[in-house]
């Protein structure tokens, strides 16, 4: 399922399969024994090939929900579907299907990179296959640390035998809960590179992450998790083209002490110490735009220059947030 090499140029943009979801979630609750319900009535299909970002902060039930899937947890209400099987009746099918990557560096510290990677294989009942092995080791670029003691690699380093671990027994399916917890900026981006590489490959990839920066460079479909329940499921780009908004900011030529009545009618805002105006509209509808023009020439305001800033992932992520609470 692995190459051999990992290709550097630049990666090829791979759709999502359509079709049957290669996981199944419907009408899923947990209630804890302390009365805590972790998640509400979660409903959601993750297509084979796609990477998926689930995003929510501390205590959004990100983690749980994982945990589930994985066969870590039971749940107290729903179905969960792993490749077609029951996540409870065909535990021991949907588990092999299964790497999980914790958040936790939890791993023996005395073994080697090589034993601590074919043990795992063999905790799932697989044969010996060193040239599986070497080819995962060589995938996250720890093949020059195969014979290196856990306890003597940096934090990057110790997240990609964790990594490693995961695809010991050959997964159809990965979870990254917080893949890149604790990584330097340089290596996260080659950590964004792996998971691209493992995509590409044809392993589903399913990431928590407190970096939206994280899910808006890779996932191709986010979910939004708050209070235990997904209160949105969308292709990244739609996300952005929906929710989005746009700031269009006029540089003046000369500062202004105040907005003319007529501007500050259709929302324009003064800033930079008078110096610009600011119109939000949203991203999809600019038909207000060509009226707050007309308006500056009415007022004889003069501008140098005219700026457009896009929302970002993050911007829509903290006002649904917002919103929830």
């Amino acid at each position: 399922m692995l190459e051999l090499e990992r290709n550097r140029s630049a990666p090829r943009e791979a759709a999502p399969a359509e079709g049957e979801p290669v996981i199944a979630i419907r009408d899923l609750s947990k209630t804890y024994a302390s009365g805590f319900q972790a998640l509400k009535g979660i409903n959601l299909d993750i297509l084979r090939g796609e990477i998926f970002a689930l995003l929510g902060p501390n205590g959004a039930g990100k983690t749980t929900l994982i945990n589930i899937i994985c066969g870590l947890v039971r749940p107290s209400a729903g179905t969960v579907r792993v490749g077609g099987h029951d996540i409870v009746d065909g535990y021991r099918k949907t588990r092999a299907l299964i790497g999980l990557v914790p958040q936790e560096l939890a791993t023996d510290m005395f073994e080697t990179v090589w034993a601590t990677v074919n043990f795992s294989r063999g905790l799932f009942g697989k044969s010996s296959n060193p040239a599986h092995v070497e080819t995962v080791l060589r995938t996250l670029s720890l093949w020059d640390k195969k014979d290196a003691k856990i306890m003597t690699l940096s934090g990057g380093m110790k997240r990609r035998v964790l990594i490693a671990k995961a695809l010991s027994h050959e997964p159809q399916i990965l979870f990254l809960d917080e893949p890149s917890a604790g990584v330097d900026v340089e290596l996260r981006k080659d950590m964004w590179q792996t998971v691209r590489d493992l995509r590409q490959s044809g392993v589903t990839i399913i990431l928590t992450t407190h970096y939206i920066e994280e899910a808006e460079e890779m996932a191709d479909r986010v979910g939004i998790i708050a209070k235990g329940e997904l209160i949105l499921v969308e292709r990244k780009a739609e996300i952005i083209r929906k929710l989005g908004r746009k700031r269009l900011i006029f540089h003046l030529i000369r500062r202004l002490d105040a907005i003319p009545p007529a501007l500050h009618a259709l929302g324009v805002a003064l800033a930079g110490g008078g110096a610009e105006l600011i119109y939000v509209y949203d991203a999809h509808a600019q038909t207000g735009i060509a009226a707050v023009v007309k308006a500056l020439g009415e007022a004889g305001i003069e501008f140098a220059d005219v700026t457009t800033e896009q929302s970002s992932l993050e911007d829509i992520f903290v006002d649904l947030l917002r919103q929830a609470r």
